[in-house]
């Protein structure tokens, strides 16, 4: 989902970095109210860059990364998950690929305005947690990441084809079937660790857990 340095043009990123502002700033004021969610958040920053430096690979014209998208946003909740995007490659490009800081706003972007589609949509109405139920969250998610990636490419100063988006999207597909997996492992695990206090404080209440598929 990463954007490569030196496709898009100045204003671009401006404009980018404008949206993310706005978009992470209409939900600032909640963040801040409240400490539990700066806990969630910090934790959900590691768990995302974590995620990220686990599994990455060349994808066409960007890059594929392992996300970890469901299981942080259904364990952390939405607000800290969304500006652990933020926060988590902020990390990564001072850490690992300082090359990237210049298209921060536009991955975050990315990654961001899904999430906030999802939770309006699939994510508000979940009541169990269920295989089939997680792999409508995946698919809906990286729908719209692989969209909004191709977005940025479409005003690329490098003429990019359709062969070449279709190549990044296509590679999201083993991460749809796998990533759900990973989510009912890890909520497994925190059903039992959120019934404790620090539990409480670090993790959503979680939605009833079913392990079939339906």
């Amino acid at each position: 989902m990463h954007i490569e340095p030196g496709l898009l043009a100045v204003p671009k990123l401006v404009f980018a970095a404008g949206a993310a502002v706005v978009l992470l700033g209409a939900y600032l004021p909640a963040l801040l109210k409240s400490p539990t969610l700066w806990v969630r958040t910090l934790l959900a920053s590691v768990f995302f860059s974590m995620f990220m430096q686990s599994f990455h690979m060349q994808a066409g014209p960007s890059e594929l990364h392992f996300i970890g998208a469901m299981p942080i946003y259904l364990a952390f909740g939405f607000i800290p998950t969304l500006f652990a995007f933020g926060l988590g490659l902020l990390l990564q490009g001072l850490i690992f690929e300082p090359q990237d800081l210049v298209h921060l706003a536009v991955n975050t972007l990315s990654l961001a305005v899904p999430l906030v589609a999802v939770h309006y949509t699939l994510g508000r109405k979940l009541k169990e947690v269920t295989l089939a139920a997680i792999l409508k969250l995946d698919g809906a998610y990286y729908t719209g990441v692989v969209v909004m990636v191709g977005v940025w490419l479409a005003q690329a100063e490098t003429a990019i084809t359709f062969a070449d988006w279709s190549l990044f999207a296509s590679s999201y597909i083993p991460l749809v079937v796998v990533e759900p997996l990973i989510t009912l492992l890890m909520l497994w695990v925190l059903k039992h660790f959120g019934q404790t206090r620090w539990g409480a404080v670090c993790f959503v209440a979680q939605p009833t857990l079913k392990t079939q598929i339906a």
